[in-house]
Order: C-alpha cells, then sequence, then structure tokens
C-alpha cells in the first residue's frame, strides 16, 4: 500500500493504532445536537456476504446515521472517504483494496465507504469485494444516484441491503417534545409541522437558526455542483432555469415539450434532467392510478419535491405559510414528501401515485397495498365543516377505498360513507406512523 494512503487513512482511524480512541474520536461525526431517525430496523445488520447501503440525497444525515450505528455498538470501523483523491484512486482496483484490507483489519472489524457517489465506478468496488470475498462487514453511504457517474452501472442484486434516508419527517422532529395534555401536543406538533412545511427537514437546516441560507447554499453548493461536477451537465444556466421552471410545477403533469421550449433546450436534455434529479432525491415522480376505467389518465406522471425547503430555494420563495399565494401546492407538496417517507419504507409491497380522470376529476393521491386503497385529499385551508369535494365523491363511488383522508390544517372529523371510512384529519397525523394505517 501507498504510503501516503496508509498515513490518510491512520488520521482518519486514530483507533488502528490506538483501540482505546474509539469512541471519544468517532464522536465528532455526529451531527449535534443528534436526532434519531425512525428508519426501518436495522437490528439484524450486519448481514453476511452482503453490502449495507444507505443512500439518499445529499446532506441528509446518512454518515450521521452510521457513526451512531457503530458507537451504539461499540465497534470501531475502518473508515474510507471516498472524497479523497488517493483514495479514490485505490478503489478502482476492488482486487488491490481486498489485498490490502487483509492488512489493515482484525476480526469483525466492519468496512465503512462513506460518500461512494465519488467513485468512478463504485457498484464494481461493491461487487468486487463481496464476490472476492469479503469477510468483514461492508457499510457504504452515498448518493442514491451514484451509478449515474459510472460508466458501467454494475447491479447489486443479491448483494446488497439498501436502506433509503430522506430529509427528517415530522415525526422525528418531535423526538425532543415532552410528554403534554392532548390539545397542547396537538397544538405543538402543529407549529412543528408549519415550520417544517416552510423550510423542509435537511438536518442542518432544521437545526440553524438561519434556514434560509443554508438551503441557498445548498442549492449552489450540491445540487448545481453535483449537475456540473459529477453529471456533467454542461448548460448550467438551463439548468438553473430548469429547476426554477419545476419548482412552480409542482403537483402538476410533467410536460415535457412546454418545459424544453421554456428553457430553450431539448425535449430529451429535459427529460434527462427530470431523470438526474429524481435519482438524486430532489423530486419524484407519482404515476397515475388507474383501475381500467376509460375515462382515467393511465400514463402521465406528476411531480413533488422531495423537501420543502428545497423547494423553496429552488424559486418557491421562503415567504411564512399562511402568507403564501402557493400554499396549496406547497401543502400538497409537504404531504408527498411525508408519505414518501412511509411508502415503501414502512410498507414495501404498497404503491403511491394520483388519480384523475380526463374530464379532470382529481384525487391528489392513491395508496394501493395489500389492505387495499387508500385516497388521499390535501387542504390548505382550516375546514370549518366536514365536506367532500366532488372528485372524492366521485372516487369513493368507482372504487370504494377502505378508507379516505382529508388532509387539512385543522379540523378533526370520522364518519363512514358506505364501506369507505372517511376521515378529516390535520398535519399531525403524521406524527403517528400508525394513524395512516396503510
Amino acid at each position: 500500500m501507498n504510503s501516503t494512503l496508509l498515513e490518510i487513512l491512520r488520521l482518519a482511524n486514530p483507533w488502528l493504532a490506538n483501540p482505546d480512541a474509539f469512541p471519544e474520536k468517532a464522536i465528532h461525526h455526529l451531527a449535534t445536537p443528534f436526532i434519531p431517525r425512525c428508519l426501518p430496523t436495522t437490528s439484524h445488520w450486519p448481514v453476511s456476504r452482503k453490502a449495507h447501503l444507505v443512500v439518499g440525497a445529499r446532506q441528509v444525515g446518512k454518515s450521521s446515521f452510521l457513526w451512531n450505528w457503530f458507537l451504539d455498538r461499540e465497534t470501531a470501523p475502518l473508515f474510507i472517504n471516498a472524497e479523497e483523491p488517493l483514495v479514490r484512486d485505490w478503489c478502482q482496483s476492488p482486487t488491490l483494496v481486498l489485498e490490502d484490507l487483509k492488512g489493515l483489519l482484525l476480526d469483525d472489524t466492519p468496512v465503512f465507504i462513506d460518500e461512494a457517489q465519488h467513485l468512478d465506478e463504485a457498484g464494481l468496488l461493491i461487487k468486487g469485494l463481496i464476490d472476492g470475498g469479503l469477510d468483514a462487514p461492508l457499510f457504504v453511504t452515498g448518493s442514491s444516484a451514484f451509478h449515474l457517474r459510472a460508466k458501467t452501472r454494475e447491479s447489486l442484486a443479491g448483494r446488497a441491503e439498501r436502506l433509503h434516508m430522506h430529509p427528517f419527517s415530522l415525526s422525528e422532529i418531535l423526538w425532543d417534545l415532552p410528554d403534554l395534555p392532548p390539545l397542547v401536543r396537538t397544538d405543538e406538533i402543529r407549529k412543528r409541522a408549519r415550520r417544517h412545511i416552510e423550510i423542509g427537514g435537511y438536518p442542518e437546516v432544521w437545526l440553524s437558526d438561519s434556514p434560509n441560507e443554508i438551503l441557498v447554499k445548498l442549492i449552489s453548493a450540491f445540487i448545481i455542483r453535483d449537475a456540473s461536477d459529477l453529471f456533467n451537465i454542461q448548460n448550467i444556466d438551463a439548468f438553473r432555469r430548469f429547476l426554477r421552471l419545476i419548482a412552480g410545477q409542482t403537483g402538476n403533469l410533467v410536460n415535457l415539450e412546454e418545459w424544453a421550449s421554456i428553457c430553450g433546450v431539448s425535449r430529451s436534455t429535459i427529460s434527462n434532467y427530470v431523470d438526474l434529479i429524481e435519482e438524486s432525491n430532489i423530486i419524484r415522480k407519482f404515476k397515475p392510478f388507474f383501475g381500467g376505467k376509460r375515462s382515467e389518465i393511465t400514463s402521465r406522471p406528476k411531480i413533488y419535491f422531495c423537501d420543502t425547503g428545497v423547494l423553496g430555494a429552488a424559486g418557491a420563495g421562503f415567504a411564512p405559510f399562511d402568507e403564501r399565494p402557493d400554499r396549496g401546492p406547497i401543502f400538497e407538496s409537504w404531504v408527498a414528501a411525508e408519505l414518501c417517507k412511509l411508502i415503501p419504507p414502512l410498507h414495501p409491497s404498497a404503491s403511491l401515485g394520483y388519480w384523475r380522470t380526463k374530464s379532470g376529476a382529481e384525487v391528489d393521491f392513491v395508496v394501493d397495498s395489500k389492505r387495499g386503497l387508500t385516497g388521499i385529499e390535501v387542504k390548505s385551508t382550516n375546514m370549518k365543516m366536514p365536506k367532500l369535494s366532488r372528485s372524492a365523491r366521485s372516487f369513493i363511488q368507482a372504487y370504494s377505498p377502505r378508507s379516505f383522508f382529508v388532509i387539512n390544517t385543522g379540523l378533526r372529523h370520522d364518519e363512514q360513507i358506505e364501506k369507505t371510512t372517511v376521515r378529516w384529519v390535520g398535519p399531525e397525523v403524521f406524527s403517528d406512523e400508525s394513524s395512516l394505517e396503510f
């Protein structure tokens, strides 16, 4: 092994030479304060002969999550930072890495590769280490779009367990909420939900006294930089126009031809932009739900930003929720983001889409799971009366879903319409994952 590379690894892993340096020298890797994540259980980790991939957008806390996992188990990993140029050169050869690891690892020492999206061929490295017989548990973090940089999109089927991380959910930012009387607790949850809608859930943003400044820097430093450096987008001005454009299109049907005309690029370029930022977890496409009725839209997806703070930084702005002329789309986008944090992590077999007919009837979200259909309508007002829209009634009449939610900013009410339980709920419904019962 190159002596300079060995020194880089020793500096990153002071416990290599002094085992007593762990955990004290590792704690600085955690965000302060560290907010626990409500993620699917990892109690069965590590799994023999599999990589454990923690993927998601930049700066959502993937590394902190794994460092906390190691600290909880009092297990010091071999930390490999893929942002280091010499480390990237070394990782081009899985065979060489495997051979060198034999001289770096003690029994059961896990290997932790951080920021794998910086590697030219992350998939090939992971596959090579697993197929080459790496005995140590392997953990990898990176943007879930790390393969976009690769020349070979190596399949890791059967070789990896993937954990997808999002920005903080509403339930996660309530981690320090004390026991309170029910009405007081609901009021406090709604206050936090409102801030969550306004600034989103990126950890650094949520914990900052200047969240808007952090969001603007996040857009510039990570999204734009990744577009230029990692994904080799040449026309950055067109890409910026594209981001501002779709910030005003959240909740709308994708229209590649119109967007290409506005941005001054080709339809295929816009299609590539959409794919890139979806794989980078900036937006999410929602496909239409259809049950075979001829009047339904069956092909065109809608888009939503995965974080309403990023939506604001991309072009929608940072005005307080009650003062926004676009609070309907913003609230709808927030609900979409919260649903994405629940599905599929907690409901792997469920699908999430929307319903719309050619005549304009629409239900914002439809969850199709083993337990049946759930319809969701979003209203950005504090409803005074439990009133269902004509579209909602049409959907209930057509499909008899097991449940239908009207998520608004205040009204709470339940009633039964034939076989469908209809519930009017506030944003606090996302504070308890069992409340939605998909």
